[in-house]
């Protein structure tokens, strides 16, 4: 399958409202002052036109399908990250979370009708057959996308391991959709990998699951181990990944962060901001640091890159990130299924919203497109492109940028100026107001 329990790329904070909540999980609370009355007027239009489906429909209906589509509609009128999880893509959800699942190994959401790229996740077959972010699925084993929900479009990509899928691919610059036909495999997600350039400890982190943090912990270890003294500082590589877990980020953060706030979470209530704050234990290493994004950076990518940037901890190269700056909350409804529902925006330490803006970086450094990937340059990218997508806070959007990253260290103009900024170079950053 994709990495598609999520749906699309996501911040997730777990939430429990229905049940026995798990570990890691949180209970959410509803504050009576911000409920609003249902309007019966509307619910009773819902209920006639179900009860004309049941009696005079040409075949007789799939009632538990009504629902659910019914369900899917309501939560795809919200914005492109709400949708419904029936138990057998809850119990995949879960799967998929904590780190290993089957399918193809792409994240993805649906734009006009078609299936949107956000990346291919790393190691993956379909990193390896070239599927490229910003490719479009049109469609799966020759039937098209269109009309398809996003949940049935990754439920057709997931399948037995072993068994084949073919992929129509429509790219930017190039005037032919063609296919691609892969190979469904077990993806066991290693979220982090990392290994020494020269006296320079590189980590990529690809997204956060349950076992980043430990991952990176390892890894900064075996670095450190390896390096010892003449360990100069540390490239944090976020290009491309789509986010996860909210508790990764923090933790994740707070790796580089020994105090000060990480994030803050504000619902439609003004009274319900949570405050997370670095805790001086979890804190690890004040090596120099350069954190690296580009347009598929997401989410809980962002978080990480804002905190790190507000704080003034690391300069950031790159391309401005995809701006995405949603919560959504796991509801689970026992033996029904769960909701995922946008609940709240993130903010930086600063108090900047990253909704539909994406991050900056400190110092931009394009890569060099191959003559094919021009064009997409010239297509909508980003959060702020994404059809039905929260508007940001203050109106002012921007695109997102591309999400290409050479094959080869040579080539990656990015990670060598991260390299040249860590031996030396002197960037002048701008001031930040951080807030207390």
């Amino acid at each position: 399958m994709t990495r598609s329990n999520a749906k699309s790329i996501g911040l997730l904070l777990l939430t429990v409202v229905a049940g026995v909540p798990g570990e890691g999980s949180e209970v959410k609370t509803h504050s009576t002052s911000n409920w609003i009355s249902p309007d019966y007027t509307e619910i009773e239009l819902l209920r006639q036109v179900y009860g004309l489906i049941l009696t005079q429909s040409v075949e007789v209906p799939d009632q538990r399908k009504l629902i659910k589509g019914a369900i899917n509609g309501m939560l795809a009128s919200l914005d492109p990250h709400s949708s419904y999880l029936d138990p057998k893509e809850m119990k995949e959800f879960n799967v998929a979370t904590g780190g290993k699942f089957g399918g193809i190994g792409l994240e993805v959401t649906m734009k006009n009708g078609v299936a949107k790229v956000i990346a291919p996740l790393d190691d993956t077959p379909a990193a390896h057959a070239g599927i490229l972010a910003n490719d479009f699925i049109t469609h799966i084993d020759g039937k098209e996308l269109v009309g398809v929900t996003l949940e049935e479009a990754t439920g057709k990509m997931r399948g037995k391991i072993n068994t084949p899928v073919t992929l129509t691919i429509l790219r930017p610059g190039r005037e032919q959709p063609f296919d691609v036909t892969l190979t469904r495999d077990v993806i066991r997600l290693k979220p982090v990998k990392a290994i020494s350039e020269g006296d320079i400890g590189y980590v990529r982190i690809s997204s956060f699951t349950a076992q980043t943090q430990g991952e990176l912990d390892a890894a900064m270890a075996s670095l450190k181990g390896e390096l010892g003294p003449n360990l100069k500082g540390w490239i944090i590589d976020l290009r491309n990944d789509p986010g996860g877990l909210v508790d990764q980020a923090i933790s994740v953060s707070n790796t580089f962060l020994k105090s000060g706030e990480i994030v803050s979470l504000r619902g439609r209530d003004a009274r319900t901001i949570k405050h997370f704050n670095a805790k001086p234990g979890k804190w690890k290493s004040d090596k120099p640091m350069v954190v690296l994004i580009n347009g598929g950076s997401a989410s809980a990518s962002e978080i990480v890159a804002g905190a790190l940037q507000d704080h003034r901890r690391a300069i950031l190269v790159g391309t401005r990130t995809f701006g995405k700056g949603s919560v959504q909350s796991l509801i689970t409804f026992g033996n029904h299924g769960a909701v995922m529902l946008t609940t709240a925006r993130y903010y930086t330490p600063s108090g900047r919203s990253i909704q539909a803006k994406g991050i900056n970086p400190d110092v931009v450094v394009e890569e060099d497109l191959p003559t094919i990937l021009k064009p997409l340059d010239a297509t909508d990218k980003g959060e702020a492109g994404l059809r039905g997508h929260l508007k940001s806070d203050d109106g002012e959007e921007q695109a997102g940028s591309s999400s290409y990253v050479p094959e080869g260290k040579a080539n990656d103009k990015q990670l060598q100026a991260a390299l040249a900024l860590l031996h030396g170079k002197q960037v002048s950053l701008p001031a930040r107001q951080v807030s207390k």
